[in-house]
């Protein structure tokens, strides 16, 4: 067995990298096919990047007909088959149509029953959750046989037929999140980033209708949708529904589902509105803490935020700050952090919470007593504790020793 198929086999994307600089040939046959395939197979992103930058080919036709890149589609690892999809741009229209056939096929068969249909096996189907780290998503891989594919398929697709200028029907992209009901899935984030990149009253109609929906799962959908066409686009910068939160309000105020009422606020508060304000005042003392740490997020924001707090607000968070969650108290730790209103209380709550046991709630009151140039933050400095070395630098870190700066300023001057 060569250097690079042994390279491809181990997954080592370094050493496959190092080997096609020295001269291997990207095609090298593994078993008969191209060693890209065995990286498809293996749905290894890192080793079939190298060997993509090295030249190999990801529409090279093997003999049973197929390519690598199909071959990635019917594996349903979304990101993958998007890194051999945009490997060449353009792709020519035939291989465009043949990808977007060969996903839809998939879509419309159903991974299990491809499977048993290409095995001509009756068994259990060995089912395993395979998680993104660095995204956060996850997917299911599914086995049966010697076949393994994941479970992304409908999301290969609604990338492919974004990729391409197809617009997919509003509801059938619903169905599609809803086949893989919940948020973390590929399937359902896919569906939910390009609905929420659709910046276009109709779309935003139709989501927001699906508010009225009696299903819980259908109404989370539609909240998440809502809160990316709030964002808008930053890069483009397309915010069409940036002030529209507030219409979100009747649908906030009769959620009884916390988790969908947490999303529904979430996306609300990146408005600004007294009626926002009195929704989340309302939901002080609600009994689930992702609905209270989005609490001091929908208090109405005027100015600079400098000037003083209303006082009912400022009493919430105070509250919000000695609540027994401690993503409760970080969400206060923050709001008060970033506050620049002259009442001491708050200096005061940002002192209390020097002591909390998460660190990320020292840190952020450290600094917000810092930037009130509070003399305590020296002190209380010192109760942050040792740092993780494997986590990045928290800048807010620094926030003391320019306190310490402006006040040697300020005694020169």
């Amino acid at each position: 067995m060569g250097d690079l198929v042994a390279a491809v086999r181990r997954g080592d994307a370094d050493e496959v990298r190092a080997l096609l600089e020295a001269g291997a040939d990207p095609e090298t046959p593994d078993e008969g096919l191209p060693v890209l395939c065995r990286a498809v197979a293996a749905h290894d992103e890192p080793v079939t990047e190298a060997l993509l930058e090295g030249g190999a080919d990801p529409l090279r036709r093997l003999p049973d007909g197929s390519t690598p890149l199909l071959r990635a589609v019917d594996g349903g690892s979304h990101l993958l088959t998007l890194t051999l999809a945009t490997h060449r741009v353009p792709l020519p229209a035939p291989a465009r149509e043949e990808l977007l056939a060969r996903a839809r096929h998939w879509v419309e068969t159903g991974a299990e029953a491809e499977l048993r249909r290409r095995t001509g096996l009756t068994g259990p189907v060995e089912r395993v959750r395979v998680e993104d780290a660095e995204i956060g998503w996850w997917c299911e891989q599914l086995t049966l046989g010697d076949l393994t594919v994941r479970d992304g398929h409908r999301a290969v697709l609604t990338s492919l037929e974004v990729r391409y200028g197809i617009r997919a029907p509003f509801d059938d992209l619903v169905a599609r999140a809803l086949a893989h009901p919940d948020r973390d899935h590929v399937v359902w984030s896919d569906v939910v980033f390009t609905l929420g990149r659709r910046f276009d009253e109709e779309t935003w109609q139709w989501t927001r209708d699906l508010l009225n929906h009696p299903d819980r799962m259908h109404r989370l959908l539609a909240a998440e949708v809502l809160l990316f066409l709030i964002l808008g686009d930053a890069f483009q910068g397309k915010d069409p529904f940036w002030e529209r939160g507030r219409e979100l309000v009747p649908w906030a105020e009769q959620e009884q589902d916390p988790e969908v009422l947490a999303a529904l606020l979430n996306a609300m508060t990146h408005d600004s509105a007294p009626e926002i304000e009195a929704v989340g005042l309302s939901l002080l003392t609600h009994p689930d803490p992702r609905v209270r740490a989005l609490v001091p997020d929908a208090l109405e924001r005027t100015g600079d935020g400098r000037g003083p707090a209303r006082p009912q607000g400022l009493t919430a968070v105070l509250a919000l700050a000695r609540d027994e969650d401690a993503g409760v108290r970080e969400a206060a730790c923050r709001w008060l952090a970033h506050h620049r209103g002259p009442e001491p209380e708050v200096g005061d709550a940002l002192l209390a919470l020097t002591h909390d046991e998460r660190q990320s709630v020292r840190i952020g009151a450290v600094s917000g007593l810092a930037h009130r140039d509070d003399p305590r933050c020296v002190e209380a400095e010192h109760r942050i504790g040792p740092l993780d070395p494997e986590l990045p630098f928290d800048h807010r870190l620094l926030d003391v020793s320019r306190y310490r700066q402006r006040r040697e300023g300020s005694a020169g001057s």
